[in-house]
């Protein structure tokens, strides 16, 4: 409960200002903490780099990158934070119905991407997955509320959709990174 109202708390000061940047369940999942070096890579494991960086060094996430830059959050991501980013894999992109990621990228449907990115980001706080474990509660992202279920791995619950990370506590100098296998889509 303290974690919660610790989330809560952190996201009413920082959302604010990164809203302001930005305007321009399966059981037996297990966290694979092998995934997680390999996505940062031996060079990040002392945080230097921020999300951006971290994630294009990965190489895993170009969808996710081209998503926020059609959306115009690059600079947001890259600000100083500290953020949380639920940052879905390419898979989990094609995973999506056909033509999905086409018509969120067009410039038409900035506010719609930016919307579903933005369900992926808790700001003021950088939580590490010994923070959700064994915990279930509600975090406050920048667009809405998340499920987090901690009690068997970490799932998240949004209104349309659940994702489970597959690799967790990917630190970055400005906050920290969990891989999901799903993108998480708001209610309507």
């Amino acid at each position: 409960m303290k974690l919660a109202t610790l989330l809560i708390s952190a996201s009413l000061f920082a959302a604010p200002a990164f809203a302001e940047q930005c305007s321009s369940k399966s059981a037996n999942h297990r966290v694979d903490a092998s995934y997680s070096t390999a996505v940062a890579g031996e060079g990040y494991t002392k945080a230097k780099a921020d999300i951006v960086d971290t994630a294009a060094a990965a190489g895993s996430f170009t969808t996710l990158l081209a998503a926020a830059e059609a959306a115009g959050l690059v600079g947001a991501l890259k600000g100083d934070g500290p953020l949380t980013v639920f940052a879905p894999s390419d898979e989990a992109f094609a995973a999506l119905p056909e033509g999905t990621v086409e018509t969120l990228l067009l410039p038409e449907n900035k506010e719609a991407l930016a919307g579903v990115l933005k369900l992926h980001v808790i700001a003021g706080a950088k939580i590490k997955s010994t923070d959700l474990a064994g915990q279930q509660i509600t975090a406050s992202t920048l667009n809405g509320d998340l499920a987090v279920d901690g009690t068997d791995g970490v799932v998240l619950t949004a209104p349309g959709s659940t994702a489970t990370v597959i690799a967790a506590d990917v630190g970055a100098s400005n906050g920290v990174i969990h891989v999901i296998d799903t993108v998480l889509l708001p209610a309507g």
